[in-house]
């Protein structure tokens, strides 16, 4: 995995006193989207009406979230007169408040997202107000609701296979550059959460897509209870008398820590059952309620490895869209010897853990990381393996073993 995968966002290396004292800060993979989100506009339809047939704006294409590529590294991005048989242009015509007030069950739309602007991609872009750029869409293409709209997503979908385009099937996405990944990241994330949440976790009725895909709205009426001899006002719901009307997508935060020995000299590294042969990883779950991430990471790694920790130093967060996650990585250590000692019968998540000497997962991290379904590169002869650089795990571990990381002068970012 090559370092050009990772972004390097003009922020990073900019001076600043605080990135004297902490040094630069770590960004990984699925982050620092191109796109600026603007998402004070979703809820401006004509400015969205606008942005959705301007002959700029891109589209990046979702078929049972499996994204639509040119090839396996680089996304393809249609224009409006490629998904116009599924996206109507009048899809933003009517105002919020009347869209919902006319909510009919009955009728079906294709999941479409407001990305946001590229403003880099000015030139020929659209200009609205103070904010110019390309706009990005995202649309599921997922041949499903009416039968209508399922005949034009099997169209759309034909039409773009027909020009040698695919939709890229995977179960994680490590191959598209830097921008490209967030921006897929975004998309894929959003249209799981819409596909997830199509009935309100209150009532059980239908729900409705609002704030250009961002958000999703329990309407006080139904036009197709009418139909089936019912008044159109829905019974009550708690969910439409508050602030909480709106249901917003879930972002789950996961705690992902290198742990570090008392000596410095050694990584707390574990294995998951479905690991391929010699790869370990970064010690990781979820963050409980009422729980601070700190106090997460050191009861994950007793819970884990029966190893107690001491510090707990917030290192970097990656996004991780599968489905919402919020990977927040830490770097910790051990303050004792006596706690260092592995104990792996509390919870059986993991298959092994183990103390690594900083050499051999030097070693790995030169010659042995790649991701799950991936071999090894040609210089790996059979020893550790670890995540690509493209996982927050693999940038932890690089720090844990850093001796810069854990000097104590004005650099340190302990």
């Amino acid at each position: 995995m090559s370092a050009s995968q990772i972004p390097t966002p003009a922020h990073t290396l900019a001076e600043s006193m605080l990135s004297r004292r902490f040094g630069r800060e770590t960004v990984n993979y699925f982050s620092s989207s191109p796109i600026n989100r603007l998402s004070f506009l979703r809820g401006d339809h004509p400015f969205l009406a606008t942005a959705l047939k301007h002959p700029a704006t891109r589209f990046v294409l979702l078929n049972n979230l499996a994204p639509l590529t040119r090839s396996p590294a680089e996304l393809y991005y249609a224009k409006y007169e490629e998904v116009r048989r599924l996206v109507p242009q009048t899809f933003f015509d009517q105002s919020e408040e009347d869209i919902i007030k006319n909510f009919d069950s009955r009728k079906t739309y294709p999941g479409l997202i407001f990305l946001g602007l590229d403003e880099n991609r000015k030139e020929g872009g659209l200009a609205w107000k103070i904010y110019s750029g390309t706009p990005y869409f995202a649309v599921d293409v997922t041949p499903k609701g009416s039968q209508e709209q399922q005949a034009a997503a099997n169209e759309v979908i034909k039409a773009l296979e027909d020009k040698g385009l695919s939709f890229f099937q995977t179960r994680v996405v490590t191959t598209f550059s830097p921008d490209e990944a967030a921006i897929y990241a975004q998309a894929r994330a959003l249209n799981d959460w819409n596909n997830r949440n199509t009935f309100c976790g209150t009532c059980g009725n239908p729900t409705l897509s609002v704030n250009a895909g961002t958000k999703r709205a329990c309407p006080p009426t139904d036009a197709a209870r009418a139909a089936q001899g019912q008044p159109e006002e829905k019974p009550a719901c708690t969910t439409r008398t508050t602030i909480s009307n709106l249901s917003f997508p879930r972002t789950d935060p996961t705690i992902i820590v290198a742990v570090v020995s008392t000596d410095g000299k050694r990584v707390l590294l574990g294995r998951s059952k479905r690991f391929p042969p010699k790869m370990y990883s970064t010690l990781a779950g979820f963050i409980e309620p009422a729980e601070s991430i700190e106090d997460a990471v050191r009861r994950e790694v007793w819970e884990e490895a029966g190893v107690t920790l001491s510090r707990v130093v917030i290192h970097s967060s990656q996004p991780w869209p599968y489905p919402a996650n919020l990977m927040i990585g830490a770097v910790a250590q051990v303050s004792d010897p006596a706690h260092e000692k592995i104990n792996l019968e509390h919870d059986p998540e993991l298959e092994d853990a183990r103390w690594f000497d900083t050499e051999e997962v030097e070693e790995a991290l030169r010659i042995g990381a790649s991701d799950l379904g991936s071999n090894a590169g040609p210089e790996y002869k059979g020893g550790l393996r670890l995540p690509p650089p493209t996982a927050i795990a693999n940038q932890l571990i690089q720090s844990a073993i850093s001796a810069d990381y854990f000097h104590g002068d004005k650099t340190s970012k302990m």
